[in-house]
C-alpha cells in the first residue's frame, strides 16, 4: 500500500450516489444525518480533515450494493452550522484513491483502508490539456446546454482555465452515476475532456445516458 506522507491510510468514507469530487475542485455538501455529523466532528479533530467521497454501485443481477473501487478524498476547507444543527461544508479535492477494504470499528460512519498510488498527478500542479480547442468545444457545449435546457454564466465559463472548466462541467452536468464514475477514473485531463465530449455528443443524438459508458 502506498501511503502519502500528507494523507492517512485509513479515512472516513461518504458513499453518495451521483456525487463527483475531482482533485483541486470544490464540492458543497449538506450534512444532516447523525452519523455524518459525527463523522464531521471527528474529521475536524484530525490534522488532514479528509473525507473520502465514493459512489455505491449495484451488482448486476443480484441487486447487491457495493462501492466502486476508486473515489476521491477531499479536505474540509469551509463549514458552517445552521440553527437546527445541520452543517454546510465544502470539500476541496485532494487526491483520488483506490479502496482496499472497509475497516470495522465503533464509529456510526464507514471507514476504509485506501491506496493513493497511481494518482500522483492529483497532488501536483493544475493539469493542462494540450489538445483542447475552445471554439469547437464551446460550440458543442452550447448545443448540449440548449438541448438540456441548462443555463450558465457563459462569460465566467469561457474565461476559466482548462482544468477548472473541464472538471467543473464534469461535476455539474446532469450525468448518471456510472458516467460520473468514468469521468472520475479518467487518467488525464485530456481523457476526461474526451469523455465529456462523448457524453455531450451522445446526449445530442438522443441516446440513453445509461448506455453511454457501457
Amino acid at each position: 500500500m502506498n501511503k502519502s506522507p500528507d494523507l492517512p491510510g485509513v479515512i472516513p468514507i461518504f458513499p453518495l450516489p451521483g456525487a463527483l469530487l475531482l482533485p483541486r475542485a470544490r464540492l458543497p455538501l449538506h450534512l444532516f444525518e447523525p452519523r455524518y455529523l459525527t463523522m464531521l466532528e471527528d474529521v475536524l479533530k484530525t490534522r488532514e480533515r479528509v473525507i473520502g467521497m465514493i459512489q455505491p454501485r449495484e451488482v448486476p443481477g443480484s441487486g447487491e450494493k457495493r462501492l466502486h473501487a476508486i473515489g476521491c478524498a477531499g479536505r474540509v476547507t469551509a463549514f458552517s452550522e445552521t440553527e437546527d444543527g445541520r452543517y454546510m461544508i465544502t470539500l476541496t479535492g485532494v487526491s483520488r484513491f483506490r479502496l482496499l477494504k472497509e475497516v470495522p470499528g465503533f464509529t456510526p460512519y464507514r471507514r476504509a483502508e485506501v491506496d493513493w498510488a497511481g494518482f500522483g498527478r492529483d497532488t501536483g500542479p493544475a493539469e493542462t490539456d494540450p489538445g483542447f480547442c475552445r471554439a469547437p468545444f464551446f460550440g458543442l457545449l452550447g448545443r448540449y446546454f440548449a438541448a438540456m435546457k441548462l443555463s450558465t454564466d457563459w462569460g465566467s465559463l469561457k474565461e476559466a482555465e482548462e482544468e477548472l472548466l473541464i472538471n467543473s462541467l464534469s461535476m455539474l452536468c446532469p450525468f448518471v452515476p456510472e458516467d460520473r464514475q468514468a469521468l472520475l477514473e479518467a487518467p488525464t485531463l485530456t481523457t476526461r475532456r474526451e469523455t465529456l465530449v462523448t457524453l455531450f455528443e451522445f446526449a445530442l443524438r438522443g441516446g440513453s445516458s445509461e448506455e453511454t459508458m457501457q
